[in-house]
């Protein structure tokens, strides 16, 4: 079950860092009327950027956002693991899911293929920095290009969505302790650049187009569903288990530094760049409608779980087998071995677990039957 929640890191790794964008870019509140920017930004967070497909007004306004907000990423202490933590407040692990749900609706209606390239423009930026954790000027623009466009090719209303969830969970008292860390001044320059990107990014929308329909054959989608149902069956058992309202799970990985855990984020970047646009869509709905069937411990109907298994099985069945375990192998290395068997203890029966296990290993070989 571990290989499957990486499998659903995979897909909501963008959704995830909504979290940590809402913090990093609140380093200088703004009036209310300025809230927009800071809403792109992490909206935009949930799926990972998009490529300069549109080198205009967009395009020159990330340049000039960066020049601006460059000192400020350089001042930012991105080694530390500060932003891997849940900010300060009194939000609870539902609370925080129910705000990533809107992170996960917002990136759905991102234009797929704007979403794909946008996924390797951050690859490309993660491959550029320094020792310190910090990338290119010209990545940097790459990326705030990308997130722009992004925000362009959804509903404002979207936007906001996502922004006021985030913005509820965060202690009032975060903003003015990250400013502590960072130079004041390149903070505000910083601010003032991004709320003149949101002008240029509000002024140019974009029609999000509707991806193509998945090049897997009909007969092996539905295969994976016949084998999602099977385990859905088998582990639901052990996902009741399970408490989910637990924050062991957004605890950062022990012994592990932030850059060591930035390249295997990386890896499901890749992998995720490669995934068919309107699987991926549908498994981000997949995840939207789980989300809205949980109950009081954070658990899922047992209908929705086998949706989420079957949406996760198409996904990986839509890229090569060797950038699977390309993910599979970099999260192994960075995952103590004592972790599974602490896990293991937590739940009150370990011989459902062990059942989900080998109707996991089932699902696996079907998967890996209908992969492209």
């Amino acid at each position: 079950m571990v290989a499957q929640r990486n499998g659903v890191k995979t897909i909501l790794v963008g959704a995830v860092g909504a979290a940590l964008l809402v913090k990093q870019s609140n380093f200088v509140q703004g009036p209310q009327t300025s809230r927009v920017p800071v809403a792109a930004a992490v909206g935009a967070a949930a799926a990972a950027g998009a490529a300069p497909a549109f080198a205009d007004e967009i395009g020159d306004a990330a340049a000039k956002l960066s020049a601006q907000a460059y000192p400020f990423m350089k001042d930012v202490d991105w080694n530390t693991m500060l932003y891997l933590q849940k900010p300060g407040g009194s939000a609870s692990a539902l609370d925080w899911v129910k705000a990533i749900d809107k992170a996960i609706v917002m990136g759905a209606e991102f234009d797929s293929k704007l979403l794909k390239d946008g996924a390797l423009a951050h690859h490309k930026a993660v491959q550029s920095i320094d020792g310190d954790g910090v990338l290119t000027k010209g990545a940097f623009t790459e990326v705030n290009a990308a997130i722009g466009r992004l925000i362009a090719s959804v509903p404002e209303s979207t936007t906001m969505g996502v922004y006021d969830s985030f913005k509820a969970l965060v202690g009032s008292d975060v903003p003015e302790y990250l400013q502590s860390t960072v130079k004041a001044e390149d903070a505000r320059l910083a601010y003032a650049g991004l709320m003149n990107f949101k002008d240029v990014v509000k002024a140019h929308p974009i029609t999000a187009v509707a991806p193509p329909e998945p090049k897997i054959a009909a007969a092996k989608l539905g295969a994976i569903e016949t084998a999602a149902s099977k385990l859905g069956s088998a582990s639901y058992p052990f996902v009741q288990s399970v408490d989910w309202t637990s924050e062991l799970y957004t605890r950062p990985l022990p012994g592990v530094t932030a850059k060591e855990a930035l390249k295997a984020v990386d890896s499901m970047i890749v992998m995720g760049a490669n995934m068919d646009g309107k699987l991926l869509k549908e498994a981000a709905m997949a995840h939207h409608d789980a989300i809205g069937s949980i109950d009081g411990k954070g658990v899922t109907s047992a209908a929705d779980w086998e949706k989420v298994n079957g949406a996760l099985g198409k996904l990986i069945a839509s890229v090569p087998q060797s950038q699977v375990m390309d993910v599979y192998n970099a999260m192994s290395k960075i995952t103590n071995p004592n972790i599974p068997s602490k896990l293991f203890s937590t739940l009150p029966n370990g011989a459902e677990a062990i059942k989900a296990y080998k109707a996991f290993l089932e699902f696996k070989d079907a998967v890996k039957a209908s992969q492209r």
